[in-house]
């Protein structure tokens, strides 16, 4: 199994029990509005959601955990977008100061 196999595992509960109510509804986004007591845009607004997670889930793009997992959270709108600019450009940083440290250890600069 590959990483984009994965996709599926790596919904929320909350994500398979709507993805299997929206199955079994066969796709009517008015049914599952009645169902959960919501109004279609506000049923249309999980869907379209719950695509962009799979989207992130299923990207081609090489990306480390934490980042799937805060582009995850932004499709979900559990972060706003410049949140998610901040925090990937800090683990950006965080990430090139351990990749040079190595470099600046054995540059003799200390000795």
């Amino acid at each position: 199994m590959t990483d984009r196999d994965r996709w599926l595992d790596l919904l929320e509960d909350e994500d398979l029990a709507f993805l299997k109510r929206f199955v079994l509804a066969s796709g009517s986004l008015k049914e599952l509005a009645e169902a959960y007591g919501i109004s279609y845009p506000t049923v249309r607004l999980r869907l379209d959601r719950l695509i962009a997670k799979i989207k992130v889930f299923d990207s081609d793009q090489k990306m480390s955990d934490f980042e799937r997992t805060v582009r995850a959270m932004h499709a979900d709108g559990r972060i706003d977008q410049a949140t998610l600019k901040q925090l990937l450009s800090a683990f950006k940083r965080e990430k090139e100061k351990q990749h040079d440290a190595p470099s600046r250890r054995g540059s003799g600069a200390d000795d």
